[in-house]
């Protein structure tokens, strides 16, 4: 690692990084470190012994020079990446002590060749806008790092100095989102960690997306100007185009697939609650809040936590406002539509009736055995009964007992009375 360090110009002293080796060196010596970082914990561990971030910080002051190499200064960003991705000390380091939202800022201002006409305001015809190959690969690792460096800053209280960093940083993301650079794969690409780094941005810096002063096509909306929420909007759309189709086919359950609607109803059920949570209020929200939307798309079974924690067990809907609903049901799905199992979400063969055959006495003694096994999980408080109150929050089963005394007790004393 050392050794990588001193030939890639890394070697951290107290005065700047090393640069002795060639250029060509340079550049292996940075795809070795880049290699042994991303699949060696043991060298990701040397690198913060050997403050390696340092010497990567100290030549990113360095971009604006035109004769450091293109190829040095991607693989130092790469390297960083890495690094700010890998070890949470160093990613904390890179924000504290080395300034890295400043300088990265800065190498991104840079790479997109800025010009201001005013504090938060860019002074480029975006139609016109052209950049090279170079600039976009560059302004993507910038882009990434930031990502990094700025993860957990929307939930954290700022002061003067980095509000005024994150709403410069926002300006130039506004910036990127208004670009279109050499082909759609490319300009997509772009805009995905344009849009990934957005979503670190505190809100109170988001105004400026829509800021009046941008210099665009300039579409209006009460004095705002729309354009890069639209790019947001037409972003977001392809993503979730097609998430609920028409239903045509409902032979199978609506997690077994590969379509989207099917990825995500298998994630309403993950073990990690911040996915499962997220994917199931996606869902309900394209379903706009109707609970037998939901229900048609994602099964009783897969929806029921959401409804719970919505008190939506009973049915309904949710508080959002959306537009009428239309009548979007296939006609393959009518024809089936009275078949589903509304717990499972598909159509199951037809099984055979388990009690058929059974005398009555027979059908009471299965039955008894059933209340008498549930007893006994209850008891030992293996399982707990629940039941849907009147506003569609779940409670206990003894609520229900409990009550229904009550209501006897009452009726009871009213026919005394009388």
């Amino acid at each position: 690692m050392l050794l990588l360090m001193r030939l890639a110009g890394l070697e951290y002293t107290q005065k700047s990084p090393q640069e002795t080796s060639h250029f060509g060196v340079k550049v292996e010596a940075l795809k070795c470190l880049c290699n042994l970082v991303f699949n060696s914990e043991a060298a990701q561990q040397l690198s913060v012994d050997f403050k390696i971030v340092i010497g990567v910080c100290e030549r990113l002051k360095m971009h604006r020079d035109k004769n450091l190499s293109h190829e040095i200064k991607f693989f130092d960003l790469r390297l960083l990446f890495l690094l700010s991705a890998l070890r949470i000390d160093i990613r904390t380091q890179l924000k504290k002590e080395l300034q890295g939202l400043l300088l990265l800022t800065d190498v991104l201002e840079n790479t997109l060749d800025i010009k201001w006409t005013d504090k938060y305001v860019v002074a480029t015809n975006h139609r016109n806008t052209s950049l090279s190959e170079e600039q976009v690969d560059f302004a993507i690792e910038s882009l990434k790092v930031l990502f990094n460096v700025t993860y957990d800053c929307s939930q954290q209280q700022t002061d003067e100095d980095h509000a005024h960093q994150y709403r410069y940083l926002t300006a130039l993301l506004c910036h990127c989102l208004l670009i279109n650079v050499q082909n759609d794969e490319k300009t997509e690409e772009f805009h995905s960690h344009t849009i990934n780094l957005l979503n670190n941005i505190p809100v109170s810096s988001l105004d400026l997306l829509f800021s009046p002063d941008i210099e665009c096509r300039a579409i209006d909306y009460n004095g705002k100007k729309m354009d890069a929420v639209e790019v947001l909007l037409a972003f977001m759309e392809k993503r979730i185009d097609r998430v609920l189709p028409p239903l045509k086919d409902v032979t199978n359950r609506p997690e077994v697939g590969n379509t989207l609607r099917n990825k995500l109803v298998r994630l309403m059920t993950h073990i990690d609650t911040g996915v499962k949570h997220t994917a199931a209020e996606f869902l309900f929200v394209l379903c706009k809040e109707s609970v037998d939307c939901l229900l048609k798309y994602t099964g009783y079974g897969n929806a029921a936590g959401l409804l719970a924690a919505h008190g939506l067990l009973a049915g309904g809907r949710g508080s959002g406002v959306y537009s009428d609903d239309e009548d979007t049901d296939t006609e393959e799905y009518k024809s089936v539509k009275s078949y589903i199992n509304p717990i499972t979400g598909h159509v199951e063969e037809p099984v055979p009736n388990p009690m058929a055959g059974m005398t009555e006495e027979q059908k009471e003694y299965e039955a008894m055995k059933l209340v008498n096994m549930f007893d006994k999980l209850s008891r030992e408080e293996i399982i707990k009964p629940m039941r849907v109150r009147p506003d569609g929050t779940m409670g206990p089963l003894e609520e229900a007992a409990n009550e229904f005394t009550s209501d006897r007790d009452s009726t009871s004393d009213s026919d005394q009375d009388e």
